[in-house]
């Protein structure tokens, strides 16, 4: 173990990792493992900065049209519009100065977002062209909150029934339960030691992949876990994955992509790539990082064998299994493209 440790931290190094230039043309870098290979294009979504410019680039989600909207904090053009070419096709958002999380909801046949605002600490349910539809505060209801801002959203998925699920993970760490009208029906996680708390939960996703009821799959990022529970808040299983300091789990299919921001402190030490998981919570492509291996059924700790991230974000899975890869602190660069070879 101290071996490979020690081989951990040497190639941890930023000084001896390869680095991917963006002026290399996409056929030239290939990505990840086993089955899930992709073409990197660190130029698909490059627009004009002066014209559609952008700060952080949080989060991703492609529509029933196939359009593909990326979340920025940039309040001159909060949500920018692409279609699968990288072109850009509409830009809205002036009042989200904290945007961070973007989720896609199908409801009754009309399409809707759910933007989780830090600086406002609010969720804000709108429409794909804007119009916001719902506002939910800070759960001061929910008896656990002193003040707005103790609560910081960071991300959210909704149930088949319509019941929202928020992941307070700047601030307290509650995950918030409303019905689909916004009424609190729970309230489940929190700080502490126990399994069933959380540190940084940060990103939340249903995952439907199971025969039976669903199970909410929610990030623990500073513990390098995802966490499942059932959708009445109980714990049923943790996923250690360590290494990755995961920011949200998007569902696609049998596999769960992850934009793993870092692989070992500081916060922006640019150690990041991205982890994909089959349906029996096994790694199985690290694009941009170690290939997956496991020791007495144990997961050996990913690391950062690339520099073709910096930060990533969000993962953005098109119907042809394509990755889209938003990344926060990293020199304001759009969106990059992961086209998949095998």
């Amino acid at each position: 173990m101290k071996r490979r440790q020690f081989l951990r931290d040497t190639t941890l190094s930023l000084a001896t990792l390869p680095y991917i230039h963006r002026n290399l043309a996409p056929e030239e870098v290939i990505l990840g493992h086993n089955d899930h290979r992709y073409r990197l294009d660190r130029h698909w979504g490059d627009l004009n900065p002066h014209v559609i410019p952008v700060k952080d680039c949080h989060e991703m989600i492609q529509d029933k049209q196939g359009r593909i909207f990326l979340l920025t904090n940039e309040t001159k053009n909060n949500v920018i519009i692409y279609n699968k070419d990288g072109k850009p096709i509409k830009t809205w958002g002036t009042t989200y100065p904290g945007a961070h999380g973007l989720t896609l909801s199908e409801e009754g046949g009309e399409s809707f977002l759910y933007i989780c605002d830090n600086n406002r600490h609010e969720v804000i349910k709108t429409t794909l062209n804007g119009r916001e539809i719902m506002v939910l505060p800070y759960p001061a209801e929910s008896g656990k909150y002193e003040s707005a801002d103790k609560y910081i959203p960071t991300e959210t998925t909704i149930a088949p029934n319509g019941d929202i699920y928020v992941a307070d993970g700047y601030g307290s760490q509650y995950i918030i339960h409303y019905d689909s009208q916004g009424k609190l029906k729970n309230v489940f996680g929190g700080r502490g030691p126990s399994p069933a708390n959380f540190d940084n939960a940060h990103g939340i996703a249903l995952d439907t992949r199971m025969p039976g009821e669903p199970t909410l799959l929610i990030t623990a990022r500073q513990q390098n876990k995802l966490k499942r529970f059932s959708l009445s808040g109980e714990l049923i299983k943790e996923i250690p994955v360590p290494g990755a300091y995961i920011c949200r789990p998007v569902i696609h299919g049998d596999y769960v992509y992850c934009a793993t921001l870092i692989s070992h402190l500081p916060w922006d030490s640019g150690s990041g790539f991205v982890t994909i998981l089959d349906k029996n919570d096994q790694v199985v492509s690290v694009p941009g990082g170690s290939a997956p291996a496991y020791t007495n059924g144990q997961l050996d700790p990913l690391f950062q064998t690339v520099q073709a991230f910096k930060h990533p974000h969000d993962v953005c899975v098109d119907e042809d299994e394509n990755l889209y890869i938003a990344q926060w602190n990293s020199d304001k660069v759009y969106p990059y493209k992961l086209t998949r070879v095998a």
